[in-house]
């Protein structure tokens, strides 16, 4: 007979989605399921980037307490939200098979980047997508957008910005994929750390549920963001890094390619860097191959000049 399981979600739409995919995988194993819906802090201060306030960690920590206090079994989470190093006392237990990585070109009026006027308004709070933006395109005017996906749709369709710029799987995963006018390239845009991919956090005194999760895990998916989550660690990585890494797994050959843009210089030429390394997905250290990656392209982005740990003030 299994245990009921309680997942601690955020309430925006998109991750009530992947909650209850997850709910729905885990039914389907033969487990009872309920989601407790949370507000966190990042949800609530839309305000200011989050680069100024915190970071992305601030989209996880009341999910964290209610694991820490067991009202809750696991948290799942957008990957590309959750920090590098997890605090003390939580582990990441599961990594679902990743949706398209890439970002997505979302305007009412205009079909590319390329289609934009000179000196257009693009919305996005990513520092990561601002210097990729500039760089292919210096004249843009850069604006702030914060909130959750339908917040941001509506923020477009106001009239605020000639175009946004979001991540492709959310759009897909909510049936918004009418939404998107172009998806960019991988190499013109590289996705960030973890883009598309959900992961599931435990406290890690309940390791027994990662046995419970191991159906769900899709090893291909977990050996690509380890990597690219390397290159982040190894940089210091946080919402105040303009960082950009994507990987690919093609038969035995895992490649990485990352980028890092200059916060206070947008418009400077962006500094790239490409590795990669054979795998096998039945080692059990696979993983740690894959951020031992990170790593090595992380000290490529820095020889060339790449700036770890920068604070924006």
């Amino acid at each position: 007979m299994t245990t009921p399981l309680t997942i601690a979600t955020r309430e925006s739409r998109l991750a009530l989605w992947q909650a209850n995919h997850v709910k729905q995988r885990l039914e389907a194993n033969g487990h009872s399921v309920s989601l407790m819906g949370m507000t966190t802090l990042g949800d609530q201060i839309l305000d200011q980037p989050l680069s100024k306030i915190g970071g992305k960690g601030l989209f996880i920590k009341e999910l964290e307490v209610a694991l820490a206090n067991g009202s809750a079994h696991i948290a799942v989470h957008s990957l590309k939200d959750v920090p590098m190093d997890l605090p003390e006392g939580f582990h990441l237990a599961c990594i679902l098979s990743r949706e398209d990585p890439r970002d997505a070109w979302v305007s009412p009026q205009f079909d590319s980047l390329e289609s934009l006027p000179q000196g257009a308004v693009v919305g996005t709070s990513s520092l990561r997508r601002t210097v990729l933006l500039k760089a292919l395109r210096p004249d843009l005017q850069i604006e702030p957008l914060r909130g959750n996906l339908d917040t941001r749709l509506k923020k477009l369709d106001a009239g605020h910005y000639a175009g946004i710029v979001l991540a492709s799987a959310g759009l897909i995963r909510l049936g918004l994929k009418d939404r998107i006018r172009h998806i960019f390239d991988r190499q013109q845009m590289i996705p960030a750390a973890g883009q598309g991919a959900i992961g599931i956090e435990i406290s890690a005194n309940r390791m027994d549920l990662v046995h419970t999760l191991a159906g769900l895990n899709d090893i291909t998916t977990a050996a690509a963001v380890y990597a690219e989550r390397g290159v982040s660690r190894a940089m210091g990585g946080s919402c105040s890094m303009p960082l950009a890494a994507h990987a690919t797994l093609h038969e035995s050959s895992l490649t990485l390619h990352a980028a890092w843009g200059d916060p206070l210089n947008p418009g400077a030429p962006l500094i790239h860097a490409n590795s990669q390394t054979v795998i096998d997905l039945q080692d059990p250290d696979v993983l740690v191959t894959a951020s031992a990656l990170g790593v090595s392209v992380a000290q490529q982005l820095i020889a060339q000049g790449a700036v770890p740990t920068q604070r924006i003030d």
